[in-house]
């Protein structure tokens, strides 16, 4: 029988979830797994990793009706490589591999595809140089210089692409996906920023696509009837660099349609683009404007888009729009693999939300293995210490603090059959993330979401949450016995008695204004002691309020403890608020009138009315003393051990709880 609707089931995904056709292939459902760029989760020499295989198998249970697998590079040499790990299909050694992938992938009902990447511009990392092209020098220093590609180079490089389809053909794949996507190879040749040739692959638009429509032909000629699609540009967002204009963009739609182009991957943005496409602070739907023109302009083209939309709700809505024909997702999977499962089922309240954080390309861009925010497991996931298994002695656990952290590992624990109870000596759920959504000038709703989460998962895993208790050693006394394990996840604080402060000043912690603790009169001037991330959050939030706000901070600068991909944003929110900044100075004396700094020319004083304190940060750790001697297991996570961000607050407290 079905369920019954209630107040807590999401929407009916109709549409979402419909049976389509494309070309000879019977599709589950309109959901594309995007191929996400690449995980680095692999060997220097492009063979698949055992950790890469279960992440793998992951993504094929995903629910999706078409599943793109991550981005090989093409070429025995390696022009093509973007990361140190990643994988290869230029042999046919590699094809054992991609034979699992595809039978994952079949496994569960979905077409597989295999997206081909070069990389071009951003590739040869392990040759000290990259192809392109043109010359054109590199706007980010971490990338290697450029080699002119000769005509010969170019029909090599098609008959490399054209081999590595072939193969994964072989493989077992069901169709192959060429990439445009920020910025690689195929859109250097498209670009009027990177191609500055004077041959027949430069100058006008449709000899700059002379590439794409070579590639296409060289491809399917290898491919035969099975699909291929293509990842191009909307809007590249390099209009300082000289890129192409969104019309130019769409001409190059219309050149590939005609070329042979099965599907049409839309997408935004290049790595060198100066404003973010899919960040936190591009508003869902942003983009959806672009997929609606391609669609009207290509109307029988197939259509996949998801730049920037993480909700299956307005997903549904934009395909019953007829804006687009498949909902491309990728990073709302990382975060959730589940959630198109729970979507079907109308249990998107139960869903991780992706909060758009891209801590996986902050990762990525240092040749990492990228991870995910709110998903401590990703990567992981062949990991027995990361999976979730019932415990051998069932547990009574106390978590004091109801932070992410502290949530995190209480709902772990709960999975495993403990039973826990959450002290929180506030009346709500969410500690300093709540502070930070209430001052954030992106998407507030994302890091929302997240505490919405933790809300909803407390009652179904049944876990007491009990507000406005602060647990002392007084009370742990009068409890002894009661509790098996204690995990403190008693976040992080500003060390005030560290601060040069007099008698007369009037000093404001950051967090309790963050929380709404603290008001502050309209038309004070505010001086935020500390450009860390709470300092950021808070005087951004407070300018933005109408405050005149100065920022001091002792690095030269701002936002030390900021995640790379996040950083620059804080910076142009600064200069675009226009805050002032004084930096690289130590701070002297905190008084009414204001603070005193010292620098390499003397002492001054930067006057304000309101003083608010976001450093020192110090992890709060007075119970661990007192609370070893009083239960039998005694655990700390999150920033009670050390300050950190929101990425490491979940991973330790998940793993905190999946072992406890």
């Amino acid at each position: 029988m079905d369920a019954q609707p209630n107040e807590t089931q999401s929407p009916e995904l109709t549409k979402l979830f419909e049976e389509t056709t494309f070309g000879k292939y019977k599709i589950t459902n309109r959901v594309k797994y995007g191929a996400c760029c690449v995980s680095n989760f692999n060997n220097t020499d492009g063979s698949i990793t055992p950790r890469e295989l279960a992440r793998t198998k992951v993504i094929a249970e995903t629910g999706c009706g078409i599943i793109t697998n991550q981005g090989a590079y093409p070429d025995p040499l390696g022009e093509g490589k973007a990361y140190y790990t990643q994988i290869a299909l230029y042999d046919e050694k590699f094809i054992p591999q991609f034979e699992t992938i595809a039978q994952y992938i079949h496994d569960n009902n979905a077409l597989a595809i295999q997206q081909i990447l070069h990389a071009g511009r951003y590739g040869g990392i392990d040759l000290g140089y990259c192809v392109q092209p043109s010359v054109v020098p590199q706007t980010l220093p971490h990338f290697r210089p450029p080699r002119e590609m000769t005509k010969e180079d170019i029909r090599e490089c098609i008959a490399h692409h054209a081999h590595s389809s072939a193969l994964a053909i072989r493989a077992g794949f069901d169709g192959v996906e060429i990439t445009s996507f920020m910025g690689y190879l195929l859109a250097n040749f498209l670009s009027s920023f990177t191609n500055q040739r004077t041959d027949e692959y430069g100058g006008s638009v449709e000899n700059r696509a002379r590439f794409l429509v070579e590639l296409i032909d060289g491809i399917k000629q290898e491919i035969g009837d099975h699909p291929l699609a293509i990842r191009l540009n909307g809007a590249e967002l390099m209009d300082q660099w000289g890129g192409n204009t969104v019309d130019e963009c769409f001409e190059i739609m219309h050149i590939a349609a005609d070329a042979g182009m099965d599907m049409l991957s839309l997408t935004v943005g290049w790595q060198e683009a100066p404003e973010s496409s899919i960040g936190r602070d591009v508003p869902p739907g942003h983009w959806n404007y672009l997929a609606r023109r391609a669609k009207k302009e290509l109307p029988d083209m197939p259509l996949a888009f998801g730049g920037r939309l993480p909700d299956p709700v307005m997903a549904n809505e934009c395909i019953e729009n007829g804006d687009f024909d498949f909902w491309e997702v990728c990073r709302p999977l990382l975060a959730d693999p589940e959630l198109v499962h729970k979507a079907k089922e109308r249990r998107l309240h139960e869903a991780k939300v992706c909060i758009g954080s891209l801590n996986c390309l902050s990762r990525l861009f240092r040749d990492l293995p990228y991870t995910c925010t709110v998903n401590p497991a990703l990567g992981h996931e062949y990991e027995p210490e990361y999976n979730i298994t019932p415990a051998v002695t069932v547990k009574r656990v106390m978590v004091v603090g109801a932070g992410p952290s502290g949530m995190e590992a209480a709902i772990a624990a709960s999975q495993r059959g403990h039973k826990v109870t959450v002290f929180e000596k506030s009346d709500v759920i969410g500690g300093a993330l709540r502070g930070y959504a209430a001052n954030d000038l992106a998407h507030p709703e994302d890091l929302e979401q997240i505490v919405s989460y933790y809300e909803v998962m407390a009652v179904k895993h049944n876990i007491e949450v009990k507000f406005n208790i602060a647990p002392t050693p007084k009370m742990m006394r009068s409890m002894l016995h009661e509790y098996d394990a204690v995990i403190l996840a008693t976040g992080a604080m500003v060390d005030m008695a560290s601060l040069p402060i007099s008698d007369d000043a009037n000093l404001l912690d950051a967090f309790d204004v963050a929380k709404g603790k603290v008001e502050i009169e309209k038309g004070k001037s505010i001086a935020v002691v500390g450009g860390g991330k709470i300092g950021l959050t808070l005087a951004e939030s407070l300018k933005d309020k109408g405050h005149e706000v100065i920022i001091i901070d002792e690095h030269k600068r701002l936002g030390h403890d900021v995640a790379p991909t996040w950083k620059w944003r804080h910076t142009s929110w600064v200069k675009e608020l226009s805050i002032e900044t004084v930096t690289g100075v130590k701070v002297k004396d905190i008084s009414a009138a204001g603070v005193t700094v010292l620098d390499a020319d003397g002492e001054r004083l930067v006057e304000a009315n309101v003083i608010i304190a976001a450093s020192p940060i110090r992890a709060n750790q007075e119970l661990f003393q007192d609370f070893q001697w009083m239960v039998d297991e005694l655990h700390g996570t999150g920033d009670a051990m050390v300050p950190g961000d929101l990425t490491l607050a979940i991973l330790n407290g998940y793993r905190l709880g999946c072992r406890i």
